[in-house]
């Protein structure tokens, strides 16, 4: 039997700093084993290593076990200090480092962190790997030199490069917004890349939650709670809103009135304008079966095709790189678009939105004001384990019940979470009543049968 990835879940391996597995001995532990492989696979004396974090207190100390255990395994670490998911997978890809990797938990409170490693590629880990360092984590492993956690000094050219990057992504003499943004920075990552890009591209912007504490990251702001963003975008007359999460592979919208935008908004504002210039490959978008089902009708109408995957950009990516789209997304607001960056990546999402207002004439509101989405809930109901939902028998007859009674007009997904310890109910349906009944049915059969209340 093939075995599936235990610490690790749909976005890298996450958990409360300080305990297993992001305990000072186990992440060192992990920097000699990444070390090791890398050095077994591409057959290199001292692999080079870019490493990056987030804004949460507890990165600094795991970057430098990080970066203790693989000096430990002979590994060279190039250090970029606070910086953007996305930024190193970019970093990783274009300058040649062996592995790229990110400690975050990306929108989760401060207590959470993680680690996320990026191959030569720039894409993630594949599970096959990922089950590889975790044998090498539980089994004995012989030490050699040990490296004590020292500090780390950023090298400021590799977020430089990052930045300029970014900047040569938008055409010359671009007609920008003469309108300031509204910038929400959740206090994460985003801080130390979005000003200074906006300043360099002449771009004036109300930035909000830019002054991280080490514990205010993603705390009532950013993509999880954009109704300040979007409150502000309308107060201050500005024509776009946006709010990133901790560590920014996340965008959320709001336009001029304050209405709040999210990655299917993004995908229908797009996908249009990307096919009548010949620029979405296949005719087709990757979305998950978070999708909503309002997203796919409309795209219909527009000759465009939704591919579904599991929820989780890793598989959005896997899908475009498999049949050859160019566009897929979430509506947490991961958005790949593929000829730029292989990495979902706000910050590439937002200077999209502003290029596809600019050429288009049109604002951001009337590009997304077409769509309808269906009612959708998601509930989060808190699991002590996560067992397969057919040996739940209730649970089973209760999901097949409410499927049948919303019919083809909705959905009914339940799915655990890949990085909590939750099952997440999405009920979909043509008005807000029945999705309300059958997600509350739904949780409450999850609740009694498994639930850690």
């Amino acid at each position: 039997m093939v075995r599936s990835p235990k610490l690790f879940g749909t976005d890298g391996m996450r958990g409360v700093a300080g305990h297993y597995p992001l305990d000072r001995e186990t992440v060192r532990k992990f920097g000699r084993v990444l070390g090791n492989l890398l050095q077994e696979a591409d057959g290199a004396d001292r692999p080079r290593v870019v490493l990056g974090e987030d804004t949460r207190e507890s990165s600094c100390e795991i970057s430098r076990a990080l970066a203790a255990g693989l000096r430990a395994s002979g590994s060279e670490v190039a250090y970029a200090g606070v910086i953007t998911t996305p930024g190193i997978a970019f970093l990783t890809r274009r300058f040649g480092f062996m592995a790229g990797i990110m400690v975050s938990a990306s929108h989760n409170p401060y207590q959470d962190n993680g680690i996320k490693v990026f191959a030569s590629s720039g894409l993630k880990l594949s599970e096959t790997q990922e089950v590889e360092i975790e044998l090498a984590l539980e089994g004995p492993h012989p030490q050699r030199e040990s490296f004590p956690d020292e500090p780390l000094v950023a090298e400021p050219a590799l977020l430089d490069q990052y930045v300029g990057y970014l900047q040569g992504i938008l055409p010359e003499n671009l007609s920008l917004p003469e309108t300031p943004l509204v910038v929400d920075c959740a206090h994460g990552a985003a801080c130390r890349v979005v000003p200074a890009l906006l300043k360099n591209l002449g771009i004036r912007a109300l930035i909000l939650n830019a002054s991280p504490d080490g514990r205010n990251i993603n705390h009532q702001c950013g993509s999880l709670f954009p109704s300040r963003m979007a409150e502000e975008t309308h107060s201050s007359g500005a024509q776009l809103g946006v709010a990133f999460d901790g560590d920014a592979d996340r965008a959320i919208f709001a336009t001029a009135d304050g209405r709040v935008a999210d990655g299917d908004h993004v995908l229908y504002a797009v996908a249009p304008y990307f096919e009548r210039n010949h620029r979405l490959k296949g005719h087709t978008v990757v979305g998950t079966l978070m999708t909503n089902l309002g997203l796919e009708i409309a795209l219909e109408s527009f000759g465009i095709a939704l591919k579904r995957t599991a929820v989780g950009d890793k598989y959005v990516l896997e899908e475009i790189l498999k049949s050859g789209y160019s566009l897929g997304g979430e509506p947490s607001g991961h958005i790949i678009f593929a000829d730029l960056s292989l990495a979902g990546d706000g910050v590439i999402t937002l200077l999209q939105v502003l290029r596809l207002v600019a050429e288009t004439g049109a604002s951001f509101g009337e590009l997304v004001s077409g769509l309808k989405q269906f009612p959708q809930l998601i509930r989060n109901v808190p699991v002590r384990e996560k067992r397969p939902f057919e040996s739940l028998p209730e649970v089973t007859r209760i999901i097949e019940s409410c499927q049948e009674e919303i019919g083809k007009r909705g959905r009914v997904i339940v799915r655990y979470s890949g990085t909590e310890c939750l099952a997440r109910v999405m009920v979909e349906a043509e008005d807000t009543y029945t999705v309300e009944r059958h997600a509350k049915r739904i949780a409450s059969a999850i609740e009694l049968a498994i639930g850690s209340g």
